[in-house]
């Protein structure tokens, strides 16, 4: 059983903000080094933050289950922009999900959050969930933020709000930074929820980790 001081405590290590470059790269390269960074949301007094355990990987023009597959739209020229900047869409009429924007200006390319291990916060994200919460239940932890919908309903993050959003300024409210942890074991699979491509090994998780969404 995972207690809440222990995931707390890790959040206590120094941090580096990660820099515009660390994206500018294929997807694949960002999606694998994103695992075991932290993600991290201020919002008044508050800051939440978790450690990202899962991600997918969009390639761009040529993934026929990418947003940019489409080519340059209003809806998604976050993706063929800046790198490190956040992608928000709406799903299913429901849920927002975060993405980053990988690859050089001008090269479209995403990443995907599909889950984040809870470390600071974690009141107020049960809050804008809706959960109650017991401090030692790990099935209530992962109610927080084992899935894209809910780690973006949890950071409070819409599209209205975040869409474009410089994740690499150190004067955002919402930003991923480096505190030295690395993965004992990675592991690479399928996507999920998609038709298109859907074979493509571009979903990575870090292996074991009870935050994890979908199949483990």
């Amino acid at each position: 059983m995972l207690s809440l001081q222990k995931t707390r405590s890790r959040d206590a290590r120094p941090a580096r903000l990660l820099p515009a470059d660390f994206y500018a790269r294929d997807p694949r390269a960002v999606s694998r080094d994103l695992l075991g960074k932290i993600l991290i949301r201020r919002r008044a007094r508050k800051t939440l933050s978790g450690r990202i355990v899962e991600v997918e990987a969009y390639l761009g023009e040529n993934d026929a289950a990418a947003h940019a597959a489409a080519g340059l739209t209003p809806r998604n020229y976050v993706l063929f922009g800046p790198p490190g900047r956040a992608y928000v869409y709406f799903i299913y009429g429901n849920y927002f999900c975060l993405n980053v924007s990988c690859e050089p200006d001008g090269i479209a390319g995403g990443v995907l959050f599909r889950a984040l291990e809870p470390l600071a916060g974690i009141e107020q994200m049960a809050q804008e969930r809706g959960v109650a919460l017991k401090p030692s239940h790990l099935a209530g932890l992962r109610l927080l933020t084992s899935g894209p919908g809910r780690l973006a309903q949890a950071f409070g993050v819409t599209r209205e709000r975040d869409n474009d959003k410089d994740l690499t300024s150190s004067s955002s409210d919402l930003q991923i930074v480096d505190d030295g942890y690395r993965p004992a074991r990675v592991s690479v699979g399928p996507r999920i929820g998609i038709t298109k491509a859907a074979a493509d090994p571009l979903r990575f998780i870090i292996a074991g980790n009870p935050f994890l969404s979908g199949r483990k």
